[in-house]
């Protein structure tokens, strides 16, 4: 009898711990533990909060013209090539590289797409066709120089941009085709900038390529073998390895994607400026754009985590501060202040919500 009991309080007294050690643990995680849980599992969920902070705030500092439908297609117009280079360098880095060229590529392709045109007499359609093969292409050999030959992302784009860089000026004789020529003789070449209304708004095609391709990559990434297999390879490609997935395939596959995807906005550049031109500062402005978007977008430069969504979002994030702050009249110096400020407070958060894995 005293042993039955002896046991009914034994049982009663390990009961009693471990809901005191499960309530501590609850209590012990709180609120920020739950927030960066939270945010860990949704990384677009900052960008997202970020990008309606700062419509808000302009909105109500700017008025009604700020909300204006032509104001916010306006946003669109002006990111749309930045929102296509950060689909592309999205890829790379959720595979834990980074690539210094997508820039460059893109000049390169539709400088390529339009001197086939004009200087070879090919059909615009098909000059399209071989910039889209010949970026690919390129992709392909950096992918290979990443995944067979073990060399760092980093060098062998940054060896890439000033590959296409000087292919550019060599190839282009340093001219430009200038738009009236392109409006009377190959205007397919400005297909992606063509422009229709919606609800009062002004679109051009060149926005919903950006739309469609982010929608894209976001179902494919998430769900998708091929888009598990991306994820697994940035987050620990050895693991990823004894798992069962080809490294090199997955590897090859992103940088051949992305180097369709930046020769894609080769041509949307054509249609947003209308003439093609080989100038070397839009190059190095849309490799530093992309990162940026990527980087505020809340994709872990570290690989394996993060949603070509949230890019996306970095993109209009950039766009809303650089019109906003051009229609107060504020010093265009403020617009990269403020970027700058977002892209360390990115990086910062991120490495905050990392330590839930660790």
């Amino acid at each position: 009898m005293p042993t039955d009991r002896n046991a009914d309080n034994y049982e009663s007294v390990l009961t009693g711990a471990s809901k005191d050690v499960a309530s501590f643990e609850g209590e012990e995680k709180g609120f920020v533990g739950r927030l960066q849980e939270m945010l860990h599992a949704t990384p677009s969920l900052v960008p997202l909060i970020v990008l309606v902070a700062a419509i808000i705030i302009f909105g109500i500092a700017l008025g009604s013209k700020f909300f204006s439908p032509f104001a916010l297609t306006l946003i669109l117009q002006q990111v749309q090539i930045v929102g296509v280079l950060a689909a592309a360098q999205s890829l790379v880095i959720l595979t834990a590289g980074i690539d210094l060229s997508v820039g460059a590529l893109a000049v390169l392709s539709s400088v390529i797409m339009g001197q086939f045109t004009f200087r070879y007499g090919i059909p615009p359609a098909v000059s399209v066709m071989l910039g889209l093969t010949i970026g690919t292409a390129i992709g392909a050999i950096s992918g290979w120089l990443v995944s067979r030959v073990k060399l760092p992302p980093f060098i062998v784009t940054l060896g890439m941009w000033q590959i296409l860089l000087a292919a550019n000026y060599l190839y282009s004789r340093n001219e430009t085709i200038r738009s009236q020529d392109i409006e009377t003789e190959a205007a397919f070449l400005q297909l992606l900038g063509v422009k229709f209304q919606a609800g009062g708004a002004t679109f051009t095609l060149g926005v919903l390529l950006m739309v469609g391709l982010v929608a894209a990559l976001a179902y494919a990434l998430r769900s998708t073998a091929w888009g598990r297999h991306v994820y697994a390879v940035g987050d620990d490609p050895e693991a990823a390895e004894l798992a069962g997935v080809n490294v090199h395939r997955t590897l090859m596959s992103v940088y051949m994607l992305v180097g369709f995807i930046c020769a894609l906005t080769g041509w949307v550049m054509i249609g947003r400026f209308g003439s093609v031109s080989p100038a070397v500062s839009t190059g190095m402005m849309g490799n530093i754009q992309s990162i940026t978007a990527v980087v505020i977008g809340g994709i872990s430069l570290f690989g394996g985590r993060g949603s070509i969504v949230g890019a996306f979002f970095g993109a209009l994030i950039v766009g809303v501060f650089e019109l906003g702050l051009r229609m107060a009249g504020a010093n265009p110096q403020w617009t990269w202040l403020l970027i700058g400020a977002l892209i360390i407070g990115a990086v910062s958060l991120d490495q905050w919500i990392r330590k839930v894995s660790q």
